[in-house]
């Protein structure tokens, strides 16, 4: 599926005037390019968060699980720490797959650029693998499959962050839905914000602190490194999404209204809330040195920082609790984590079929 289709008729030769001219090229709405031409490349951020995300390649079933299914099969954590635990594995188990599908049901079908959509291919293959981790997670603890990739049916908190997100693509997976007007397009933008910003920027970064807490303290370490490699894709999801978002806005100013600029603020609100709810769910006497309380502070901090990415005022003020998290996001950024493991790989040349 190309940009947009002119017609049924095959180009004459060499019609030299059929050429793409790089400025021609738009993130939405694109009405000029008729294949997925990605050359010449206009976008080079979006090319290069490519080639980023495919410098991460890994697997879940690559990560050694035994320590975990020894430390979950002993006595030595409290049904508070197995608990927080299990709720993790309860958001994330689904939120990973609304994500996948956002962005093939509904992301896909309007970024009209090549180089974005490269990238969106490559997000999507990855939002895969995260929920294969939870997955192998599950079977390697030999957990209740049906209680974890079900509690979003059963803990409120975890119902209300899906449900707000899914309300989010379903106004964009309509047939007839088309990026074609001012209020189509601040729909759009509010799917980009409620997955990359919210549901990548805010909701998983909670979830991250609470499992690398135990990492930290050299427990549950299979689950934590697969939770370090899923942070360090997501840190290269919230910067994609973030520089596709102000790209729209850069590209149809007149959505960036004072009203709709409000009514993102809102969406943040909301989701600060949610997650306050959730932390109080995974945490309800708190473990670790972790608190409630401690997350709402947390939540609030990377809220405004993501606020301000977007063209935003800041507006909590809070300072972050977990200083910590954003050592471990650089170390996450510059470790090679693959430097430790030796895994054989077949190449195209030495496949036998």
């Amino acid at each position: 599926m190309g940009c947009c289709t002119q017609g049924s008729s095959r180009p004459k030769p060499y019609d030299l005037s059929k050429r793409i001219n790089v400025e021609e090229k738009r993130l939405i709405n694109c009405k000029t390019v008729d294949v997925n031409q990605l050359m010449p490349i206009k976008y080079k951020w979006a090319w290069e968060y490519y080639l980023k995300g495919c410098a991460n390649n890994w697997l879940p079933s690559e990560v050694p699980m035994q320590r975990d299914i020894e430390l979950w099969k002993s006595n030595k954590l409290t049904p508070d720490e197995r608990l927080v635990i299990l709720r993790n594995l309860g958001f994330f188990a689904t939120a990973e797959s609304l994500v996948g599908n956002n962005i093939v049901l509904a992301i896909f079908k309007h970024i009209t650029n090549p180089e974005a959509r490269q990238y969106l291919l490559r997000q999507a293959f990855e939002e895969a693998v995260h929920t294969h981790a939870f997955l192998y997670i599950v079977e390697s603890l030999n957990l209740d499959e049906r209680e974890v990739f079900n509690m979003y049916h059963e803990i409120n908190s975890i119902h209300d962050k899906d449900a707000f997100e899914m309300t989010l693509t379903e106004d964009i997976v309509r047939e007839d839905f088309r990026t074609d007007t001012v209020e189509n397009i601040q729909k759009f933008l509010k799917n980009l914000v409620g997955f990359y910003v919210i549901m990548e920027g805010i909701f998983f970064y909670s979830g991250f602190v609470m499992i690398l807490s135990f990492h930290r303290q050299n427990k549950m370490t299979g689950i934590g490194e697969q939770f370090q490699y899923i942070l360090r894709d997501e840190t290269i999801h919230l910067s994609f999404g973030v520089d596709l978002i102000n790209g729209i806005k850069e590209e149809n100013p007149e959505v960036w209204t004072p009203e709709f600029r409000k009514e993102l603020e809102e969406m943040i609100d909301q989701a600060v809330e949610l997650e306050t709810l959730y932390a109080i769910d995974c945490l309800p006497r708190g473990v670790l040195g972790l608190n409630a309380g401690l997350f709402r502070q947390y939540v609030e901090y990377i809220a405004d920082r993501r606020l301000e990415r977007i063209g935003l005022k800041a507006k909590y003020g809070s300072r972050n609790p977990f200083p910590w998290m954003s050592e471990t996001i650089d170390l996450v950024k510059e470790k090679n984590f693959f430097e430790t493991r030796v895994t054989e790989y077949q190449h195209g040349g030495v496949l036998v079929w």
